[in-house]
């Protein structure tokens, strides 16, 4: 078993690394991916800031070499692209040695380099950016989030997009749909784009899990397209919690194989593998 999307107490999750790990290897993982939010340049409570950073890797280095026969620990991140506001993920990547970064929007830039934040708990705040930043033009937002992702995958280094359409979990059906042309048309170019740069999609099933979505993120029909395409997926939980580190993945295996998808993607030391699902 394995997961690569992960987030401690060094950033916004529930507990410190050895949990995750302890609860890993009772449930008989293989591998396990620690990624915490890495820093970004605006007042946040989720993310590692720049002095946290050097501890959360000696604790993942350390915590590698304690359980290296039992099972393979790897130092990855979440970094965030936001347009000329983010650092570029290399420096993160060269800087403290990562095995591998996920890539993700969670804030949309918007005027005067204000940020729109989509994702959170609370649905008011998705409400509140979606007036006070686009007039309640639900198609403008969506396209300015998809803008910026297709920005991160034309000018970052990254293996994993994260959560590709987080854009409608607090959406749920109420400003857009996801049947709608422009919509449509908008993640299909980014699927598109994601084929020719080669970058894994992430099947993340925390939405489901936590009552926040219907669906995977990218959802079914989308997923669909995806496999049309060929791209490579991976199952993560996106956990917050040690309790979270394998929920629904037997559940989300069996629909993937109903879809049609054979193999999964797997992070390793040495990089992207391929494995049968």
């Amino acid at each position: 078993m394995y997961n690569f999307h992960s987030h401690t107490n060094f950033c916004d999750g529930s507990s410190d690394p050895e949990t995750y790990i302890e609860e890993a290897i009772r449930q008989g993982f293989k591998i396990y991916g620690f990624s915490s939010h890495a820093p970004i340049p605006v007042p946040n409570d989720f993310a590692l800031t720049e002095k946290s950073f050097p501890l959360y890797k000696q604790e993942i280095e350390r915590l590698r070499a304690k359980y290296k026969e039992q099972l393979t620990i790897l130092l990855g991140v979440e970094a965030d692209y936001i347009t000329e506001i983010s650092a570029p993920f290399d420096y993160f990547r060269k800087q403290f040695e990562l095995d591998y970064v996920i890539g993700s929007v969670h804030m949309v830039k918007c005027r005067d380099n204000e940020v729109w934040f989509i994702d959170g708990p609370f649905r008011e705040s998705y409400d509140a950016g979606l007036s006070s930043f686009f007039d309640n033009n639900a198609r403008s937002a969506a396209t300015a989030y998809y803008r910026q992702i297709n920005e991160m995958i034309e000018r970052e280094n990254f293996e994993v997009v994260g959560h590709l359409d987080k854009i409608t979990m607090h959406n749920q059906n109420r400003f857009f749909t996801t049947d709608e042309n422009w919509y449509r048309n908008a993640i299909l170019e980014t699927i598109d784009l994601l084929k020719e740069k080669e970058i894994v999609v992430e099947v993340n099933t925390r939405g489901l899990y936590k009552n926040r979505s219907e669906d995977f993120f990218p959802e079914q029909k989308y997923l669909k397209y995806i496999l049309e395409k060929k791209i490579s997926i991976i199952i993560n939980s996106d956990a917050h919690a040690p309790k979270d580190i394998s929920l629904l993945r037997d559940a989300t295996v069996k629909t993937l194989r109903q879809l049609g998808f054979k193999e999964q993607a797997i992070i390793t030391s040495d990089g992207v593998e391929l494995i049968e699902l």
